[in-house]
């Protein structure tokens, strides 16, 4: 007899696909659901795997649009950014992936959702408030803090000894010496020899960027416009590429962001509330380059057409916000309520700015909008 039915956040990768063969082994029928946020995925081999592992039926889903237009652009609304240095790559992404993992549980009747997060980090709270704030019924097989599991498995040699005793594919590359999640608007790189925050990386760690010295010697000079404080359309001004689609315009500012454009090694304070409080400091790497150069070109456009009264109580809102989002409030009253605020802010933030972005800077060269509260006739001594 089935325990019923559950639905995987699957990556396809050693510790997801070691989960959906202990689920089966517990008696769960599993559904594996995979989102495409923009990461560098074999989305078909992945669904091959996870047919071949028993899983029920396999849901592969093209959430970067939805990611770009509902997720990523109120945190550039927001200028949104945590502790002064985060700008919230990895936290964005979570509600929207759970989002559709809730749609896929209605859909097919469903009684669990489940996930690979660890015990330790905050991941496992932001699948988990989406998932309750959405569906308020539903059960959550957390692995990772059930005890059978973690003592089963304490550590990589344990799932490889696991994977190759049920014929699960293992990995035939060396793994990194670190952790990765990437998505449309960042790679993180944590824990192993990152997790001192007094190592340096290593120079060939960057998969988005790349190290200054390598990067071209001709910055790329770049004209964005916005509405309503996000973009709606990027112009390369000197080989005249232009871009007007959310998902385009994002694409084609990461693909600018190679010139190094990013926030890079951080130290940030994270708090775990899972029966008790647990707080601690997390060091890693974070590559954002299309959203850094969005987070500089917003804050131009913003202070050139908004009140200054309604820009300082929007910069409070933008902290509130941030935290929100850290620590997997997307879905809270709270959060919407500010979203709100936020989005009525930025009605008049309108313009186009220029810029140029060359080895890990963007320089602002001017900017012109409608919308503008600058008066020459007032400030001009002539």
């Amino acid at each position: 007899m089935s325990k019923g039915t559950v639905v995987l956040a699957y990556s396809g990768g050693l510790d997801t696909s070691c989960i959906l063969v202990w689920l089966k082994e517990q008696g769960y029928d599993v559904i594996a659901y995979m989102a495409n946020i923009g990461q560098q995925e074999d989305f078909e081999a992945a669904r091959e795997k996870a047919e071949s592992l028993g899983a029920k039926k396999v849901f592969i889903e093209d959430l970067r649009d939805e990611f770009v237009e509902e997720f990523i652009w109120p945190t550039v609304q927001a200028s949104a950014i945590y502790e002064d240095r985060y700008l919230l790559g990895t936290s964005v992404a979570r509600p929207c992936i759970a989002r559709r993992q809730i749609d896929i549980a209605r859909q097919e009747g469903a009684q669990y959702v489940s996930h690979g997060a660890t015990g330790k980090g905050n991941d496992q709270i932001r699948f988990e408030l989406t998932c309750y704030a959405l569906h308020p019924d539903i059960k959550i097989i957390a692995p990772w803090r059930i005890p059978e599991f973690y003592t089963r498995f304490r550590g990589r040699t344990d799932l490889m000894e696991y994977a190759q005793k049920h014929g699960i594919p293992v990995p035939v590359t060396p793994r990194a010496p670190w952790s990765m999640d990437a998505n449309l608007m960042h790679i993180s790189y944590e824990s192993g020899i990152l997790e001192n925050p007094k190592n340096h990386a290593p120079a060939d760690l960057y998969l988005m960027t790349k190290n200054p010295e390598d990067t071209p010697t001709n910055p790329d000079a770049l004209e964005i416009e916005f509405k309503e404080g996000v973009p709606v359309k990027v112009t390369n001004i000197k080989d005249k590429t232009s871009k007007d689609t959310p998902l385009d315009i994002f694409s084609y500012l990461n693909e600018i962001g190679l010139h190094d454009v990013c926030l890079k090694h951080i130290v940030l304070f994270m708090c775990v509330c899972v029966c008790t409080r647990i707080c601690f400091c997390l060091s890693g790497i974070y590559e954002t380059p299309g959203g850094t150069i969005l987070f500089q070109a917003h804050l131009d456009i913003e202070a050139l057409t908004m009140d200054k009264e309604i820009r300082r109580i929007k910069q409070g809102l933008s902290i509130k916000f941030s935290e929100l989002l850290y620590n997997g409030f997307w879905y809270s009253p709270e959060c919407e309520f500010v979203r709100h605020c936020i989005a009525k802010s930025q009605e008049h933030v309108e313009g186009k700015v220029q810029l140029t972005v060359l080895k890990g800077q963007v320089y602002i060269l001017g900017r012109e909008s409608p919308k503008s509260l600058y008066n020459e006739e007032l400030v001009s001594p002539l």
